[in-house]
C-alpha cells in the first residue's frame, strides 16, 4: 500500500466517507489510500452522482470494503442497517460536499442514502466543501453553513483557486493531506454528539439497572509536585461506561486524572489518589455491578509539606505503605453489586496471575491485558483481552478498546440475567 512510513496516526478509527457528485470526487480516491496507510478503517457511501464522476470498483480496490450507494437495498439493510452504518464510525467525513448535500442536510432532508446516514448518525460530521465559487458565497449556501455549524458539524475548507469551470475563487475542495490532517484533529477530540433532549434508551440489555465503573489511574503525592502513578490512560474505563450507558444502565464513573471528555450519558466523579477513589465507590454504592477497571496505584507515600530539594545527601528515601484494596473492599463488603469485575494488568503468566486474583479478591470475572512493552495497551487504541471466570478463560481477539467494552458490556448483561455459565 501507498504511504509505508507515514505514522499510523488513524490505528483503528474507523470513518465513514461520503463522496458527492463532483469533479473533486477524484481526490477522494486519494484519501481514502492516505486514510488507510494511517490505520483507519475507511467505509465509502457514495451518491447517484458521485457515481458518475469515479466508479464504485475504485473506492472498493483503495478501502477493501464494499461501497454503499443504495437506502432500500434488501441485502445491505440485513447485513448492516442504515442506521447502524451510521453509528459505527467514529467519525462521518463528506469529501466532496457539494452545495445539494450542503443543503440537504441543513434542512434535515433524508431522500436518499447519504442523507440519512447524515440525519441518523450520533457522531459529528466533518465537511470539505466543493462547487463554484458563486455556489459558495451564495447567501444560500452560508447560511446552510451556518446551520451546520450550529448543528455540531466541523469544515476543512474550501481552497481558493482556479474552478473546474474557468472560474477563480474559494470552492476548491482541500487537498487530501489537509483532510487528513482535519480528520486527525477531530479525532482527537470527543466526536460524540450530545443525545437529543428526551432521549430515554429503553429496552437496552441494562435497562434498570446501576452500573459503578472506575477509570484511569491514581496520582500518590510525593510532595507538592510530584506523585507516583502509572501508564494508565482511562480509554478502556472510559469506554466501558460508555458503552453500559447505551445499553440503557444509569452509570456512575470514578475516574482518576485523565485526558479525556467525561463517558456520555454518566455522571462522573473525578478523584487524585486511592483513597479518594474508595470513598468515591462507597458512596456510589449500592449498585447492580461494579467495575474496577481503574489502575490503582498499589503503594503510597507521606507526602512532604514543602516540594523536595536536590541536595548532597542524593536522591531522598520514600517509605511506603499499602494503598486500600478497592475490588476486594467492594467484592467483600456489605454492599456486594451482583456482580463484580476486576482488571489484571500482567508483563508475564498473565492467565495464572488473573486466575489467582479472581479467587484472592472474591471477584466474579477478571478481564486480563498483557501490558508488557510492545503491546500498546497502557495508553493506547487496542487491547487483547482474556475473560476469566471460575468456569474457565475466554480469549478475545485483538480489538479497539471500545469494542472491547461493548463485548464486556454484552457478556455482563448475559451473566446478570441469569445466565452465568
Amino acid at each position: 500500500m501507498a504511504g509505508v512510513g507515514c505514522a499510523r496516526s488513524l490505528e483503528a478509527k474507523r470513518v465513514l466517507l461520503i463522496v458527492g457528485g463532483g469533479i473533486a470526487a477524484y481526490k477522494s480516491l486519494d484519501l481514502v489510500r492516505r486514510l488507510r496507510a494511517r490505520g483507519a478503517r475507511v467505509r465509502v457511501v457514495m451518491t447517484a452522482a458521485a457515481k458518475e464522476f469515479v466508479t464504485p470498483l475504485a473506492f472498493v480496490s483503495l478501502a477493501n470494503e464494499k461501497v454503499y450507494d443504495d437506502l432500500f437495498s434488501a441485502t445491505d439493510e440485513q447485513e448492516m442497517g442504515h442506521i447502524q452504518l451510521s453509528r459505527d464510525a467514529d467519525l462521518l467525513v463528506v469529501a466532496p460536499a457539494t452545495a445539494h448535500i450542503l443543503a440537504r442536510a441543513a434542512r434535515g432532508l433524508c431522500d436518499d442514502l447519504a442523507t440519512t446516514l447524515l440525519l441518523a448518525t450520533d457522531k459529528r460530521v466533518l465537511y470539505a466543501p466543493a462547487m463554484n465559487v458563486r455556489m459558495w458565497l451564495h447567501p444560500a449556501t452560508q447560511r446552510n453553513v451556518s446551520t451546520l455549524h450550529g448543528d455540531g458539524a466541523w469544515f476543512v475548507g474550501p481552497n481558493v483557486g482556479d474552478m473546474a469551470c474557468g472560474e477563480y475563487g474559494p470552492g476548491r475542495m482541500s487537498e487530501p493531506l489537509e483532510i487528513v490532517q482535519a480528520i486527525e484533529t477531530a479525532l482527537k477530540q470527543d466526536t460524540l454528539l450530545p443525545a437529543p433532549e428526551g432521549l430515554s434508551i429503553r429496552g437496552g440489555a441494562l435497562e434498570g439497572l446501576h452500573v459503578v465503573v472506575t477509570s484511569g489511574p491514581t496520582h500518590e503525592p510525593i510532595d507538592p509536585v510530584r506523585y507516583i502513578a502509572n501508564r494508565s490512560s482511562g480509554r478502556q474505563g472510559h469506554a466501558i461506561a460508555a458503552a453500559a450507558a447505551r445499553a440503557g444502565a444509569r452509570v456512575t464513573v470514578i475516574s482518576g486524572p485523565v485526558a479525556l471528555p467525561d463517558p456520555p450519558g454518566c455522571e462522573t466523579t473525578h478523584i487524585e489518589s486511592a483513597r479518594d477513589m474508595l470513598a468515591a465507590v462507597n458512596a456510589a454504592l449500592p449498585a447492580d455491578i461494579f467495575v474496577a477497571a481503574a489502575a490503582v496505584a498499589d503503594w503510597r507515600a507521606e507526602p512532604a509539606v514543602d516540594k523536595i530539594k536536590k541536595g548532597e545527601r542524593g536522591a531522598p528515601s520514600l517509605s511506603l505503605v499499602e494503598n486500600p484494596d478497592i475490588l476486594a473492599s467492594v467484592s467483600r463488603g456489605p454492599n456486594r453489586p451482583r456482580l463484580v469485575v476486576g482488571f489484571a494488568a500482567e508483563t508475564r503468566d498473565l492467565i495464572r496471575h488473573a486466575q489467582e486474583k479472581l479467587a484472592r479478591k472474591g471477584c466474579d470475572l477478571i478481564v486480563a491485558n498483557d501490558v508488557s512493552e510492545g503491546t500498546g495497551v497502557f495508553g493506547g487504541a487496542m487491547n487483547q483481552a482474556h475473560l476469566v471466570s471460575r468456569a474457565g478463560v475466554e480469549d478475545w481477539p485483538r480489538l479497539r478498546k471500545e469494542d472491547v467494552a461493548e463485548r464486556l458490556v454484552a457478556r455482563l448483561a448475559q451473566l446478570i440475567g441469569g445466565e452465568m455459565s
